[in-house]
This record gives C-alpha cells, structure tokens and sequence, in this order.
C-alpha cells in the first residue's frame, strides 16, 4: 500500500518489477510488449478484485457436501479506449462471467485534454462492481471523465486499475473521486511538458498495437 496517497494500492512484486523494465525499454518489439503487459495485468486484476462480496453456497464434493462461495455482485470491465483493451482480458480470466464496455477518449495534444467519442457500458451498471481499466494515469482528465460519466449512468462502486501512474493524475482522481481506488503497479515522478509521463514508457496504445 502507498504511504503518501490515500486509496491507493501500489503493487510491489518482483515479476512486475522484471516486467516494467521490459516495458520502459524503447527497443522492446510490439509482441514482447504485449506478453509483458498481460503478465502484469493479470497481477493487477487479482489485486483490483480483492474484497469483492461474497455468498455462501452448498456444494457436493466426492466425498461430502460443504460450504462453497459465490460472487455476490455482477463485475463490469469498461476499457477507455484504445490502449485499455491490453488491459481486458486479465480480468476476464477472473471473471470470465464480466460484462465489458469501452469509453473512447483521446487526448488533444495542444490543450492535453481528454475528448469524448464513443460510450457502450453494460446495462443496469448500477447492480455492478466496476473496474475501470486504461494503462497510463497521466493528467487524470481521462479517467476523472470516465469516472464521471460511469455515475451519471448509476455506477457506485468504481475501481480504477492502471499500469503507470504519473502523481498529478493520481492527485486529480483523488480530489474529484475520493471514493475510487486505484491500483497500479509504478507511480513515477512527473509530468513533463507534453503530459507524459516521466520516466514513463511512451504512448502506451502505440507500443501494444505497433503505430508508433
């Protein structure tokens, strides 16, 4: 857990340690990239789905009937667009039960704000824990947008789940959102002039899909 924010899960592991410098590398190829991103994932939705209600269950063992659980709440993954898709599919081998939206955002690269141009979020999202997903929390607009519109919609209970964070985003969701988590496997030292983050790793969704 981090000492200096709040609400915050910083995940300290020695595979996502391996990982992340795998990532930073600017020579590393799209494929390796990828693999290195799932590896990670998979360790930050375990993480990210802590705490989740549970029922209790009967069920018939080989040798004898006992107590089992259930989830006891529908789990919604919603994808800000592009570069959190790398991010879904971790999470389906949890839960592979999970509705999946997208939020499509992108960042002007004059006034480095986020714009609004697509939204498709599970019906009744207010029954569902809801696991916010994007690889890099920099400025924070895109994800205290996406926070925002989930309410408007009825969600309640939003966890946001990245893979770099950069103080100023984490700061930004922090004072807008108080309520929502994050978990995140780095938080690094800056902003640089452009709003990336610093040391950073690049445009994440370039490095997953090759368009650099």
């Amino acid at each position: 857990m981090n000492t200096e924010f709040k609400n915050v899960t910083l995940v300290d592991h020695p595979v996502v340690a391996r990982d992340l410098t795998i990532l930073r590398n600017r020579n590393t190829p799209p494929p390796v990239f990828r693999s290195a991103l799932g590896r990670i994932a998979i360790i930050l939705a375990y993480h990210s789905l802590k705490r989740l209600p549970l029922r209790k269950v009967r069920v018939d063992t080989p040798i004898q009937e006992t107590d089992g659980y259930e989830l006891d709440t529908e789990i919604a993954v919603v994808s800000i667009l592009r570069a959190g898709l790398g991010l879904v599919d971790a999470v389906m081998q949890f839960i592979p039960e999970a509705r999946v939206g997208h939020l499509g955002m992108y960042r002007d690269e004059q006034t480095h704000l986020p714009i609004d141009y697509y939204s498709k979020i599970p019906r009744n999202i207010e029954r569902h824990h809801v696991l916010l997903v994007d690889p890099m929390l920099a400025t924070g607009g895109s994800a205290v947008d996406s926070i925002t519109f989930l309410k408007s919609k009825g969600a309640k209970n939003i966890r946001f789940m990245c893979l770099i964070s950069a103080p100023e985003g984490v700061r930004k969701i922090q004072e807008a959102h108080p309520d929502v988590s994050i978990i995140t496997a780095a938080i690094d030292e800056r902003l640089n002039e452009d709003a990336f983050i610093v040391p950073g790793l690049g445009d994440a969704g370039d490095r997953i899909f090759g368009t650099i």
